[in-house]
């Protein structure tokens, strides 16, 4: 009877748009939810095939949800250094627990970077998801197996002690005055002379640098004029006893030449090579390692360097890496989606990498409680790229991605939606009519 499939159809529109207005609410429910997709529903219809060409048989319509998990979000700026956006496509990788492994724990992907450190220093999500990074090595190098999930560490930002820098380079510019007249006793200078106090140089440069566990120590260079373009020079520490004094006796680490040429230009193949390349050997009772440390004095005829002009001498500027020991003061993350550590003294350390999952599909994502999908059939294999490479997006630090819920299409599909429910309420009511009069036929 046509009229009771008028009836059903009725009511298969009556589940379809009550489905549909669930998608709605669950949309509008979620307007302020960091990183969520809205989904959208689709309606189908179902139709029956009839054995006779006159008659017509009706179908029905079905409804299902569609997921628009590829939409940008507005990425928008926050004050925290741990939340992060994705700016373009993919999703960053997170785990229910702390400290996944290959045979436990759910790995999971999400756009909802809206991260804040735990009472142990690891960074997760509002939903208590754990955000997973590459762990980067003391040689700024990640794994080169970047398929495998459980070679992925929860990223944390506590567990790092305090950090020192050993002095490795020395950058000096510096005048030596050309009018500087030769020591009268230059002929019975001994190389030494001027570390164990026996000459005076007529110019001393004395740096601060840093030993392999952060402690400050002084290096200074002695210049003593020896002729018109040339300048014995030596390096040396004081004080001598903070070296090995069979290594440096007096604290000499090194003397030589240093050269010039008739424009007051350094002279870089005239002067001594072992000046320009230290090996300091701290005194054994320290425990130190030696301190190995490039001096950059200038370029073969250039100023860029020592100079040697009728000014007075005096260090134009000087550059020394290195620092004392210092304690985390806190972390950055970039585009590139590195984690660096920030320590007081102004060393950085690059812990983690932070990966971007991306998807052939998707759309086609099992979707999971706090925000968080699953790979699945219809996803299809998911690929770890780092942020920026590849069809990853980047990295955005300080930012989190808005909802792509739209408040004024969902109402208007709302209104849309009440209204088809309405509608197909009629439809029953009206074939209800229908078979009351046809009862009534019998009467």
């Amino acid at each position: 009877m046509s009229i009771l499939g008028a009836m059903l159809s009725g009511v298969s529109g009556l589940n379809a748009q009550s489905e549909a207005m669930s998608v709605i609410a669950n949309n509008i429910s979620n307007v302020n939810t960091v990183g969520y997709k809205a989904n959208r529903a689709a309606f189908s219809s179902l139709v029956t095939q009839t054995a006779a060409a006159s008659g017509f048989a009706s179908g029905g319509v079905r409804a299902q949800q569609l997921q628009l998990n590829d939409v940008q979000g507005l990425l928008q700026k926050t004050g925290s250094a741990t939340d992060l956006g994705i700016d373009g496509n993919g999703f960053f990788v997170v785990n229910e627990i702390s400290n996944p492994s290959a045979t436990n724990g759910q790995f999971m992907f999400t756009r909802a970077g809206q991260f804040i450190p735990d009472e142990n220093g690891n960074l997760r999500n509002a939903a208590g998801l754990f955000l997973q990074g590459w762990p980067i090595d003391a040689e700024g190098n990640i794994t080169s197996n970047r398929t495998d999930l459980s070679v992925l560490d929860t990223v944390n930002i506590h567990n790092l002690s305090g950090s020192a820098e050993a002095t490795t380079t020395i950058d000096l510019r510096a005048n030596l005055q050309s009018t500087q007249t030769v020591n009268a006793n230059i002929g019975t200078y001994v190389a030494g002379a001027m570390a164990s106090g026996a000459f005076e140089p007529d110019f001393e440069v004395s740096l601060q640098i840093f030993d392999s566990q952060g402690g400050a120590r002084n290096l200074s260079f002695g210049f003593l004029k020896s002729a018109g373009n040339q300048w014995l020079t030596e390096a040396y520490v004081a004080p001598a006893g903070d070296v090995d004094p069979a290594a440096h006796p007096n604290g000499l680490i090194a003397s030589g030449l240093t050269a010039f040429n008739a424009d007051g230009t350094f002279d870089l193949a005239g002067s001594t090579a072992g000046l320009r390349d230290l090996n300091i050997q701290w005194a054994g009772a320290l425990g130190l390692a030696d301190s190995q440390i490039a001096v950059d004095l200038g370029s073969q005829g250039l100023s860029d360097g020592l100079t040697q002009f009728s000014g007075a001498s005096q260090i134009v500027s000087s550059s020394v890496n290195g620092a004392v020991f210092g304690s985390l003061s806190g972390v950055e993350i970039g585009e590139n989606g590195v984690v660096t550590a920030l320590f007081d003294n102004g060393t950085r350390q690059d812990i983690y990498k932070i990966p971007v999952a991306v998807f052939p599909n998707p759309n086609g994502l099992g979707a999971q409680s706090g925000n968080a999908f699953i790979a699945n059939g219809s996803s299809g294999n998911f690929t770890l790229n780092e942020a920026g490479t590849g069809a990853a997006g980047f990295v955005t630090p300080s930012a989190v991605e808005t909802s792509t819920v739209d408040l004024a299409q969902e109402f208007t599909d709302m209104i849309q939606t009440q209204r088809a429910f309405s509608a197909n309420g009629r439809i029953i009511t009206t074939a209800d009519e229908m078979l009351d009069e046809l009862v009534r036929l019998k009467r």
